[in-house]
């Protein structure tokens, strides 16, 4: 049996869509002290916290000072020989991700001469760091955090994707170096101390983030920042940025229409990079503008290939089925399935996602994403393709436009924000109050950079705190006051809260979850277009988006104008019905605030005030974070 499988797999290692999957947990450490049998004790103790992960091999490697530990899903490859810690010529890695352009690098590999004994990607990435030294990862198209020993060097390399797809967090004790996958997992070494990182709660609460740069919600515990590697050796620990956007490139010449082509002709390659399986994908389908483009994509690009689509909907309240109707019918290939859950199966599920997420659940919507998470898993999907990303390069929030309008004031161009302005307050129906609003919020982003903006925002808790929030800082990457925000959402401030959830969701089902807006080389191209490819004159948002998936969307979805997100009914009618348990908060675990303040506004919410329904959400949230998993 192992010899047809091998034989089988080595038949399809040409193909387009053979691939070696590595939804798994990674956890390990360096340790000058430890004996052999301690470490590989512990490590298997860090694994077991984070089993979810990869729950059908676990192995642990010591040699030395390091243990490096790996649970892994088998899907291609079910030999022994492709377990990790994988180990070629002098080096060992444990590797959480995928590199989905392995097949190319593999070939570019095979012409230097090396020569591969299994059919996946871990052994490609070994390969290329042989050849090309730490640089490797600026070969690779994906998303991974790995650790690599390299034997002969005595140094660990470690290194997160561009985007923070796969978490990575570690703590420097010492001369000593411990990594893993999750929180859960470095809860469980002797050294961890539980000491609360308070400015991290603080922007938690007001901002609604769970990353704050490499912070987290300890003071010990750190996140490796996207697009980062980070060197353990001789003791010392060295960390350096391999990628970032290049602001300094030209904007592109091409004409409209020859933008609308190359972002089609890079997203189409993005989708069928990121659809490599050969197990069942699936794709969550909301009926929006980003989901909807990748399942059309997909279905375009491979038209006989099945795929299942997942929704979650609340028919009273938020449900966008119209919307997937369109796309389904439209589309034969794809087999839908749709889900509403019941007020018992969300007050019963919150303490397992509160539990998954590590971090306190800081929106109601990653309910509805675990939901949409265990729904692909029951359907017998282990691929779930997302829509995660365009919204933050492509200027798909509507507080967007507080950047866009400031810009054109800040140059003179007063009659064309109040057009743009007029536009946006149409197209959104806003009322006199909200269109001041906006106004006002535009006139500030004039005359302030994002560092004042931000700050301003965390601010308005202080009114809550013995002592005013640290402020924080953001580089000013570029002079362009809405491409600069386009970065910072990107990169530090709204994607990598999302993708946190995305990720923990997604693994609380050993389900991998892939994004194919973040692929760079789509990034890269996004940065070099100009605001009105993005956001119109017409107010519309995403237009290079929604022009060039014109041809393959359908009509209703490619007219819808509104911006719906992932909402969800929680914040009122969750917090006062299913989930009203929550509201029974403890105040002294609030120890660095002005406990009555709180306490005001949450008895004020009870009493049907839900102006700060979101705020409430937060506090609550917290209290049950730091009663439960602190």
């Amino acid at each position: 049996m192992k010899i047809f499988l091998r034989t089988l797999q080595n038949l399809l290692l040409g193909s387009a869509f053979l691939f070696s999957l590595h939804m798994c947990g990674i956890a390990g450490f360096i340790d000058l002290q430890l004996s052999t049998d301690s470490k590989r004790d512990l490590n298997f103790k860090m694994l077991n916290k984070i089993l979810h992960r990869g729950p059908e091999a676990s192995n642990v490697f010591v040699e030395d000072v390091v243990s490096l530990g790996h649970n892994r899903l088998k899907i291609i490859d079910l030999s022994d020989e492709a377990n990790q810690p994988f180990e070629y010529a002098d080096v060992v890695i444990a590797f959480n991700g995928e590199v989905y352009n392995y097949i190319e690098v593999r070939a570019e590999l095979e012409k230097n001469g090396f020569r591969f004994r299994t059919a996946g990607d871990t052994e490609v990435i070994c390969a290329a760091y042989k050849l090309w030294g730490e640089d490797c990862v600026n070969q690779f198209m994906g998303m991974w955090a790995f650790a690599l020993w390299d034997k002969t060097k005595k140094k660990l390399f470690c290194s997160r994707d561009r985007f923070g797809i796969k978490p990575f967090y570690y703590i420097v004790e010492g001369q000593n170096f411990y990594f893993a996958s999750e929180y859960k997992a470095l809860k469980e070494l002797p050294i961890f101390k539980n000491d609360l990182n308070v400015e991290q709660l603080n922007r938690g609460l007001q901002l609604g983030w769970s990353h704050y740069r490499n912070e987290t919600f300890y003071t010990q515990l750190q996140s490796l920042l996207p697009a980062h590697n980070i060197v353990w050796q001789n003791g010392q620990t060295n960390i350096s940025r391999y990628w970032d956007i290049d602001f300094s490139k030209s904007k592109s010449g091409l004409s409209w229409k020859e933008k609308k082509e190359k972002f089609y002709s890079l997203f189409t390659d993005s989708v069928r990079m990121h659809s490599r399986s050969d197990v069942q994908n699936g794709t969550c389908l909301s009926g929006g503008l980003d989901s909807s483009s990748i399942s059309s994509v997909y279905s375009t690009l491979m038209p006989d290939t099945p795929i299942k689509s997942f929704s979650v909907f609340y028919e009273d309240d938020v449900d966008e089925r119209p919307f997937v109707y369109e796309v389904v019918k439209k589309y034969k290939n794809i087999e839908p399935y749709y889900f509403s859950p019941s007020n018992t199966e969300i007050a019963d599920s919150f303490h397992k996602i509160a539990y998954h997420a590590d971090v306190p659940v800081l929106g109601s919507s990653y309910i509805s994403q675990y939901f949409l998470m265990q729904l692909a898993k029951s359907k017998g999907v282990t691929v779930a393709i997302d829509g995660q990303g365009s919204d933050e390069y492509l200027g798909g929030y509507l507080h967007s436009f507080y950047r866009v309008i400031g810009e054109m004031i800040s140059k003179g161009k007063v009659f064309d924000a109040m057009a743009l302005l007029n536009q946006l307050s149409a197209r959104e129906n806003f009322s006199s109050q909200k269109k001041r609003s906006y106004a006002l919020k535009s006139l500030a982003a004039a005359f302030s950079n994002e560092n004042r903006l931000y700050n301003f925002e965390l601010s308005a808790l202080n009114k809550y705190l013995k002592e005013d929030s640290e402020d924080m800082f953001y580089e000013n990457k570029t002079g362009n006051r809405f491409e600069n925000f386009l970065y910072h959402i990107l990169m530090n401030t709204t994607l990598p809260t999302l993708l946190h959830f995305e990720d923990r969701n997604s693994m609380a089902f050993s389900l991998e979850s892939r994004v194919p807006f973040l692929d760079h080389r789509l990034v890269e191209f996004a940065f070099t277009l100009n605001r009105e490819d993005k956001i119109n004159d017409k107010a519309e948002t995403k237009s290079i988006l929604r022009e060039a998936m014109k041809p393959v969307l359908p009509q209703a979805v490619y007219e819808r104008k509104d911006k719906k997100g992932f909402v969800t009914p929680g914040e009122v009618k969750w917090l006062n019905g299913p989930l009203k348990f929550l509201l029974d908060i403890d105040y002294s675990l609030f120890y660095w605030t002005k406990k009555e303040k709180l306490k005001a506004v949450v008895d004020a919410y009870k009493n049907g005030d839900t102006s700060k329904a979101a705020f409430v959400w937060r506090i609550a949230a917290t209290n049950y974070w730091l009663k439960n998993f602190k």
